[in-house]
């Protein structure tokens, strides 16, 4: 079991480390591996639970009928690789076999149960979504989020993990400070990414709210959505309180907890911001874009 352990995780090493090395290759020793071994087993569909960690919210309904045809006619052609939980089996990959094969009627389906630890369930689940079929934004977004903060690294190794720049997940991290109803927006495919990008800039939750209105209603491009920004004057988030008052801290304690994903205190003309650990004041000094020169 020792041996086995060691062969998968020199797996998520390379799949996180060698970009030529993707999640089907991964995959794929797996089921291998499985297969020789006779480890493939049938297991109800009433005791599967969806991934704790799946990154997608959004399933494309099509897709997933398409799937079940071929199910029902075919078979499920490969197994779905699982963790066995407290209760019944965790999916670890191959949510859209699952869901579909309940569309199509099955009772069973063949699967690989697997040693996985929570973090490495996270960072399959991600890999996968992020190789075999883009995620939105959002759904992004939450996932890197999600890894930072149960991996306790920081921006820039999460960055060098998933092959991005520090950058990219900085600005793809501004979305989750976005109001929860713009994030469905861009959720849903409403508006893109780079549209949420030049809202996730923006301090007015209000205005916020009335420009992604505008970019559907008006089939605005991003570089109109810009132009209006800079013409109208919308103010920024880096624009400095003017009022002195509980209700105005309130406001920025709220956006700045937002913004940096940890508490933070305003009282007596002093800000106050709690972190973890070295590693977390590494990631709130990342957001500031701070660095401690040597």
């Amino acid at each position: 079991m020792k041996e086995k352990r060691k062969a998968l995780g020199k797996g998520l090493e390379q799949l996180f480390s060698d970009e030529s090395f993707t999640f089907e290759e991964l995959e794929n020793d797996i089921i291998d591996d499985a297969k020789k071994n006779n480890e493939v087993v049938d297991i109800d569909l009433s005791e599967l639970r969806p991934n704790p960690y799946q990154p997608r919210k959004v399933f494309d309904e099509d897709a997933l009928n398409e799937l079940a045809s071929s199910i029902k006619e075919h078979g499920v052609f490969q197994p779905i690789i699982v963790k066995k939980a407290i209760k019944g089996y965790d999916i670890v990959a191959g949510e859209r076999r699952f869901r579909a094969s309940k569309i199509a009627g099955l009772k069973t389906i063949p699967a690989i149960i697997k040693e996985f630890t929570d973090d490495e369930m996270m960072q399959i689940s991600l890999l996968e979504n992020l190789q075999r079929e883009n995620l939105t934004s959002i759904e992004e977004a939450k996932a890197y989020k999600a890894i930072i903060d149960a991996s306790n690294i920081t921006q820039e190794e999460l960055a060098t993990k998933v092959g991005k720049s520090r950058s990219y997940i900085t600005n793809i991290l501004g979305l989750l400070t976005l109001p929860l109803n713009v994030q469905d927006l861009i959720l849903y495919n409403k508006i893109s990414m780079g549209h949420a990008r030049v809202l996730s800039k923006l301090s007015d939750v209000d205005k916020i709210e009335e420009l992604a209105n505008k970019i559907i209603e008006e089939n605005l491009s991003v570089r109109d959505l810009e132009k209006y920004v800079s013409d109208e004057k919308v103010e920024k988030k880096n624009t400095i309180v003017r009022k002195n008052n509980n209700s105005e801290y309130k406001d920025v304690e709220r956006m700045m907890k937002e913004t940096l994903g940890s508490n933070v205190k305003i009282s007596n003309n002093k800000i106050t911001i709690k972190f973890n650990s070295v590693q977390d004041l590494n990631r709130i000094l990342e957001i500031m874009n701070l660095s401690l020169k040597d």
